[in-house]
């Protein structure tokens, strides 16, 4: 089965399209066991999205992957109940990925994946960057690209991949 890649970037913080956060709802960094955290969000998100590149991973690995400053890590939550998550990678050329970002499958269809993209839109705003951009395909969820087109990603490249 072959699967679409889409490649979609901002390269100014004008671009963005915003939609609010419920203020119930809190998004902190994570700054203490990022590795285990970045493991348990990836796979409470992932399993629905078929995210199974990292699942194989040591915790070694895990902390290898989050021990850097190229690599920062926000949760959300409804009071002690998780909704979500995305990590934001920096590049050698200054560029910063959304590397992830989801929702909880008890949050999904509730309206909070485009206040959760602007936050992290945002976010990645506020580092030393000239462009913002992310990766999505067609096993993702089904509103993904439509959502980070919402928030006012342009696409500018897909690929096909067997």
């Amino acid at each position: 089965m072959s699967t679409t890649i889409y490649y979609l970037e901002q390269t100014d913080p004008t671009q963005i399209k915003g939609k609010t956060l419920p203020s119930e709802i809190t998004v902190s960094e994570v700054t203490k066991h990022q590795a285990e955290s970045s493991l348990a969000f990836y796979t409470e998100v992932g399993k629905h999205w078929q995210w199974t590149d990292k699942l194989g991973w040591s915790q070694q690995q895990w902390r290898n992957y989050t021990s850097g400053e190229q690599l920062k890590t926000y949760a959300a939550y409804l009071g002690s109940e998780f909704v979500g998550y995305f990590e934001l990678e920096k590049h050698p050329d200054n560029s910063i990925e959304i590397a992830y970002y989801g929702l909880s499958k008890a949050f999904l269809g509730k309206g909070l994946g485009g206040g959760l993209l602007t936050r992290c839109i945002e976010t990645a705003w506020q580092w030393p960057t000239h462009r913002v951009w992310v990766h999505t395909c067609d096993l993702d969820h089904p509103s993904a690209l439509a959502n980070y087109k919402a928030r006012g990603m342009s696409l500018y490249k897909t690929e096909q991949e067997d």
